[in-house]
């Protein structure tokens, strides 16, 4: 996924502060490679391509091709079959990754997810940096990940947001307003209703829709549910036509406003300011990164209504996750809102 491919990266970065020298690879499948294109500190991308997720006889021919770069260390975030199998293949003298007890084996080095982080980083940070231990590497305070435009590539934004009549001296915000799933996607009629209370909060507020064509119905859905006040300040049809396009739109945006997810996550690595509003079944402490309740604000159903969650597996959560979000009420977070939107 796009948002682990970008949070994975900060691992690079450490590397390099600590050995400046080393040469860097990062596997990641081609589609969320914009998100890290123009990172300084690595080095060369190998690209898992769709062909290869989709044939077990592909992706053991790219395993031997991984093997022929020698690595010294391997890393595996996840550990996953594909990347066990990877791993497995690279003959690396070093090889890391979280534990499961059916594939430690492969690895010279395993850690279990801690489950309460320590700082406001975040437990998606904190269990990605301590698989750098092996290599010596402490690190003093959380590294952010971080996103790389060209002044080309805002240039080019500048002038397509001005030639569509955005006036980037007056507030604007990008709304996440589908998640990367049906249960990661706050409800039409509530995500319509925290879009109005955007507009009358900040009257000249200039509204942008993160999409992609294909979710056009289900944007316009919500733009249809809101205010008629509120559909006059959203500029529906000017959206990123590619992700790089997107990030640079969000670079100008005075904050990333909806659901939790990648688009948050390539906020908070432009340091753009974000208002997260997390789907019941995620754990927030997991991926409610650098959250302080001012530039980075979260909330969870959680927050309003502990009950909801007392003895609940993640899987239970999961399957009634329809019947949560209904509960979870515009109401209960607008004067947070509110207060984000003064500041930004």
């Amino acid at each position: 996924m796009i948002g682990d491919v970008l949070t994975s990266s900060i691992l690079f970065e450490a590397i390099k502060q600590k050995y400046p020298d080393a040469e860097t690879h990062y596997v990641i499948n081609s589609h969320t490679y914009p998100v890290v294109e123009n990172n300084p500190f690595i080095d060369t991308f190998q690209f898992v391509t769709p062909e290869i997720e989709a044939s077990k006889r592909k992706l053991i021919s790219f395993s031997k091709q991984l093997k022929k770069e020698q690595y010294d260390v391997v890393i595996d975030v996840y550990s996953k079959t594909s990347s066990n199998i990877m791993s497995w293949f690279s003959n690396a003298k070093t090889k890391i990754s979280k534990y499961k007890h059916y594939t430690a084996f492969i690895y010279t080095h395993t850690f279990k997810d801690a489950k309460s982080p320590k700082t406001d980083a975040g437990l998606a940070i904190e269990n990605r940096l301590q698989l750098l231990e092996p290599l010596h590497i402490s690190i003093a305070e959380a590294i952010k990940p971080k996103i790389y435009l060209t002044e080309e590539e805002k240039d080019a934004v500048k002038l397509f947001l001005e030639s569509n009549t955005i006036d980037l001296e007056k507030p604007l915000y990008m709304i996440s307003v589908i998640g990367s799933g049906e249960s990661k996607t706050y409800p039409s009629k509530h995500m319509a209703k925290v879009i109005d209370a955007i507009v009358s909060e900040k009257p000249d507020a200039q509204i942008l829709f993160n999409y992609i064509p294909k979710q056009e119905p289900e944007a316009k859905a919500i733009f249809d549910l809101c205010k008629p006040e509120t559909q006059k300040r959203i500029f529906f049809k000017v959206f990123g036509k590619s992700l790089r396009d997107f990030l640079a739109i969000t670079h100008f945006c005075d904050a990333l406003i909806g659901n939790e997810g990648g688009a948050v996550n390539m906020a908070k690595a432009l340091n753009i300011p974000t208002f997260t509003i997390f789907s019941p079944w995620i754990k927030k402490e997991a991926w409610s990164l650098f959250e302080d309740d001012k530039q980075n604000v979260s909330v969870h159903l959680k927050d309003f209504k502990p009950e909801l969650f007392e003895g609940k597996s993640t899987k239970s959560l999961k399957s009634n996750w329809k019947q949560l979000y209904q509960e979870f009420l515009p109401e209960y977070f607008t004067k947070k809102l509110e207060q984000f939107l003064k500041q930004y």
